[in-house]
């Protein structure tokens, strides 16, 4: 472990440190989270608690993390069902959240197109009433007859993969999705808004189960995992946990997706309002945050000192001693305690630290750079 001299805290501005040293751990209960969420009050917590979109350099409509599901034996015996989840990115969240039972969940993340797919997901989850008719809806792609809701996750994307696309089907699922949304929900979708669902939608359409994080770019071939090998990963024991491992996991999202349970939000990290936003909601609540999915985020705020600001809106989050964050680390070749194990290079390792353990090395100096992060993880 690299070690810091004890005067590194100083270099920590004095606003961010102070917003440390008082991160709220037990709030007290003013009002429980709701069982679900009314469309209005769904909707306000989005644009409230939103900032304006931000840039990435990748469409990230699917994961590119293969071992998303590593962590999840150890999540379950750490959790409790219950708490919040906070996530970023596409639909690896709804793994973890199926997997831990959160009472609410928020993925934020910097760009409003992927606010946009969750909407999309959100659409066609509630439409479909199995894993079968996700898929089909999802690809655009007609049901198998024999589809049998026992199917393993395997057996469905062999039936898919099998099946062409269909333009027909595509406009129907579209005008039906942007219908649940707009019409049956409500949401006020901009033009724009409207013009990047069908973006959005459109690529899963083009790409169907073997659609990649490059995509539309094709360059890097095989090298991440398609959407259906994603679905098919499982834990270091074997056992899959994806949303669409089993009818039971996919009803389970379902239940979440149908009472307007998981939130996305327009946000950075590193920003200056939907962290806080979230933090102040939560607390006059009583709620506390469990999860905190990270993906590799914090590789990008450490090129900038953007990594400070996102500890401090970190420190304002209601948590308690059990509150985890889960991270990725992309092994390039490098080793970094953690990770020397993580094979073959180049593909990623999930890790685990304690949220309450990561604040008070911030505080005390120990955090200054990415693999301080990373060198502290499990």
């Amino acid at each position: 472990m690299h070690r810091r001299p004890l005067f590194a805290a100083a270099a920590l501005p004095l606003v961010i440190l102070a917003a440390l040293c008082v991160s709220p751990r037990v709030p007290a209960v003013v009002d429980a989270l709701p069982d679900r969420l009314k469309d209005d009050t769904f909707w306000r917590l989005v644009e409230d608690f939103s900032e304006p979109g931000g840039y990435f350099r990748s469409d990230n409509l699917i994961s590119n993390e293969d071992a998303y599901q590593h962590v999840i034996p150890a999540l379950n015996r750490r959790l409790a069902p219950g708490g919040v989840y906070i996530g970023v990115g596409p639909d690896q969240n709804f793994t973890y959240v199926v997997a831990v039972r959160p009472r609410m969940a928020f993925i934020v993340d910097i760009r409003r197109q992927n606010m946009l797919l969750h909407l999309m997901y959100k659409g066609l989850v509630e439409l479909s009433t199995d894993r079968a008719a996700l898929l089909s809806r999802l690809f655009s792609r007609k049901r198998p007859a024999s589809v049998a809701p026992g199917w393993s996750a395997r057996a469905l994307f062999d039936a898919y993969q099998a099946e062409p696309p269909s333009a027909e089907l595509f406009r129907d699922n579209l005008a039906a999705v942007t219908d649940r949304l707009v019409r049956g929900h409500g949401f006020p979708l901009s033009a724009e808004d409207l013009t990047t669902l069908e973006y959005v939608y459109r690529a899963f359409y083009v790409g169907g189960p073997d659609m990649r994080y490059s995509f539309p770019r094709s360059s890097a071939g095989r090298w991440f995992p398609s959407y259906a090998e994603l679905m098919m990963e499982t834990d270091t024991e074997g056992e899959q946990h994806s949303y669409l491992a089993s009818e039971r996991n996919y009803q389970t999202l379902r239940t979440y997706e149908i009472a307007n349970l998981i939130v996305p939000v327009v946000g950075d990290f590193g920003g200056d309002k939907a962290l806080t936003s979230l933090g102040r909601y939560l607390r006059a609540r009583g709620a506390t945050v469990t999860l905190l999915y990270t993906s590799n985020v914090e590789q990008y705020l450490f090129q900038t000192s953007a990594w400070r600001k996102f500890f401090s809106n970190v420190a304002e989050l209601p948590v308690n001693d059990k509150s985890t964050v889960i991270r990725s680390f992309f092994n390039y070749g490098l080793r970094y305690g953690a990770t020397a194990n993580v094979s073959p290079p180049g593909r990623s390792a999930m890790l685990t630290d304690s949220i309450p353990s990561l604040l008070a090395a911030v505080r005390s100096g120990r955090v200054q750079r990415y693999y301080d992060v990373i060198e502290r993880s499990h």
